[in-house]
């Protein structure tokens, strides 16, 4: 009599059947003949990094729309996998899993204020009633609304939930694949405590789990100081995978300062003696419109520097940007920075708070005193740029502009500029910008040491949020005493889909990518090549030994392939160890080869279970 089958459990990497008779498991590898697989001998034509070619070429990913991608069966192994690692370290943390819906109403955004500030960078819709929706870009909002719905008292903390879940940005310039995608998968956590004390306990218990995660999966990292943005919070910290394609620039130190640039603070350089500086003069100086041709007019027609010959960071750029908030509304500031430098995007957003822009022809012309390529902070004398106008500008300078310095830079007049201009003497300012780019070797902020620039991939962050979503909610529970206190909140988020992406970044070759064991869809693949039944058959024992072993198997049992072809599969798949059953079997003998350390071995066939496993 034949025995019945019932279904266990169905998971990516292979599906497991129990026989009833007999009460054994019998574990099934995964098949390529049977597996939805097709790979690709060249790169696909819009992808730019090599993460992106080879998920693709690889049969992991196919892109469905720009920035969004479907998922094969190899891609939906390998998420898995890193999200199993990040499941058991939440939990590890104390956090415990939710998932919340990827359509939110946008009444919770509007009482947060994050409807306008997210502008364009969400998915807004209607529903046939013309109710607005959005798709979630991130979920503090109803994080909050749902424990305010269930929890009333201090004795319900501390408490940390999270969820692996879809997000949906609006990115104008999706590219990279999974790196900067308009859907994306994250694991979003939330502490809520009653203390700020509590919440630093909640942060310090996420921020050691992350390190776990990214230790697990093999990832180098480093952690950043950083701006908390649209995300508000007393304290924020980036996790960044250091990569020469990364979008994120950060600096660090000998010392061991690590900082997003964005979050990089400078102090007000200390005053100078400005006694012996003579005189401010202006001078014509034709055809100087930019620092270069400026400082070679000096150099040409003027007495040399008493310390050689003029340089750009002799001079002060000032540079007219247009701030925009999320309302429209727009104004015009001016910076003064040293000509050396320049603005730096990030930076000037994060200080200013909003979208920064260079000032239009338009601008120039509704300013009229300010002459394009010769603005200067004072003209005649004392009186300041914008002055005598109604709608005076706001002239700001960089923190390394020390009170008592000089400087050559523009005379508010066409083809003139002013040297020996004395910062405190011959001209003040309305505040600092500290928004210029930083430069190799400029002095750690907490001095310990000179600076390096690197780029990096940001693949986790954590937030002390504090009260700002529970004060806009209404989050509150009783304390001890019976009154009523606002709940202070933190949050986590991991970028799963893009640790894979990291991770194939960092883990492949020419010839394609090469897994950590931690995520590979497969422990084994077993690689029979011929046409010699012998071959298969004991590629078919080798395989079931290995299940046995707990290995999880990916077999190559496609009968009419080359050899040729499946080995080009295997080293684009990526698994990091092969087994290769052919034409050695008539000696006995079958290859191991280690795609990580990129040698072949060849072993006797009996003790290869052996070599494998150990």
């Amino acid at each position: 009599m034949r025995p019945t089958w019932t279904l266990l459990r169905l998971d990516p990497p292979r599906c497991r059947f129990k026989e009833n008779k007999q009460a054994n498991i019998v574990a099934m590898p995964i098949r390529l003949s049977q597996l939805f697989f097709r790979s690709l001998r060249e790169d696909p034509v819009e992808a730019e990094v090599d993460s992106h070619k080879l998920l693709v070429r690889s049969s992991y990913i196919r892109r469905a729309a720009p920035g969004i991608y479907s998922w094969l069966p190899l891609g939906l192994m390998v998420k898995s996998k890193i999200e199993q690692i990040v499941r058991e370290e939440m939990h590890n943390a104390g956090a415990q899993e939710v998932h919340f819906p990827a359509l939110l109403p946008k009444e919770p955004y509007e009482e947060t204020g994050r409807w306008e500030e997210y502008g364009d960078n969400i998915f807004r819709l209607q529903d046939r009633k013309k109710a607005d929706y959005l798709l979630a870009p991130t979920h503090e909002e109803v994080f909050t609304l749902l424990v305010k719905d269930l929890y009333g008292s201090y004795k319900d903390l501390p408490l940390q939930l999270y969820q692996i879940q879809t997000k949906y940005r609006d990115e104008a310039r999706p590219r990279a694949g999974l790196l900067r995608g308009r859907e994306f998968i994250m694991k979003d956590a939330y502490s809520f405590d009653i203390d700020d004390e509590g919440l630093e306990a909640s942060y310090q218990s996420q921020r050691d789990a992350y390190e776990r995660i990214f230790q697990r999966l093999g990832l180098e990292y480093v952690i950043c100081a950083a701006d908390a943005g649209a995300m508000g919070g007393s304290k924020s910290e980036e996790f960044l995978a250091p990569s020469a394609i990364g979008e994120d620039t950060f600096v660090r130190s000998s010392g061991g300062f690590a900082a997003n640039v964005e979050a990089v603070r400078f102090e007000v350089a200390e005053k100078v003696d400005s006694s012996n500086v003579p005189v401010a003069k202006v001078h014509h100086s034709p055809e100087t419109p930019t620092i270069k041709t400026l400082v070679d007019f000096s150099n040409s027609n003027l007495s040399r520097h008493p310390d050689g010959e003029f340089t750009a960071a002799d001079t002060l750029k000032n540079v007219v940007l247009k701030l925009v908030q999320a309302d429209g509304k727009s104004r015009l500031v001016i910076v003064g920075i040293p000509g050396d430098r320049d603005v730096d995007q990030k930076r000037a957003e994060a200080w200013f708070g909003c979208d920064v822009e260079q000032a239009t022809e338009d601008d120039f012309k509704n300013h009229p005193e300010l002459v394009k390529g010769y603005i200067g902070p004072a003209k005649d004398g004392k009186q300041f740029l914008g002055l005598d106008t109604e709608s005076k500008l706001e002239y700001l300078l960089d923190p390394r502009v020390a009170e008592g310095s000089h400087w050559i830079t523009g005379a508010n007049e066409h083809e003139k500029h002013v040297y020996n201009l004395v910062y405190g003497r011959d001209f003040d300012a309305d505040g600092i910008a500290d928004i210029s780019n930083i430069l190799p070797g400029d002095p750690s902020p907490d001095g310990s040491g000179e600076l390096e620039l690197a780029r990096g991939i940001e693949i986790g962050h954590v937030f002390q949020l504090g009260r700002k979503y529970a004060d806009a909610l209404g989050l509150k529970v009783l304390d001890e005493n019976g009154k009523q206190v606002t709940v202070t909140m933190g949050s986590y988020g991991i970028g799963v889909t893009r640790i894979m992406a990291v991770l194939a970044e960092e883990n492949h070759d020419d010839k394609g990518l090469i897994w950590p064991e931690s995520v590979a869809p497969a422990d084994i693949q077993v690689v029979p090549t011929g046409k010699d039944e012998e071959v298969y058959t004991v590629a078919e024992r080798l395989t079931a030994e290995l299940e046995q072993a707990g290995k999880t198997v990916l077999i190559d049992d496609r009968a009419k392939v080359s050899p040729g072809v499946k080995f080009a599969d295997a080293e684009l798949i990526g698994i990091p160890k092969i087994l290769i059953v052919g034409k050695g079997l008539a000696n006995g003998e079958v290859e191991i080869w280690d795609r990580v350390a990129n040698n072949r071995q060849t072993v006797n066939v009996e003790s290869a279970i052996e070599q494998l496993l150990s």
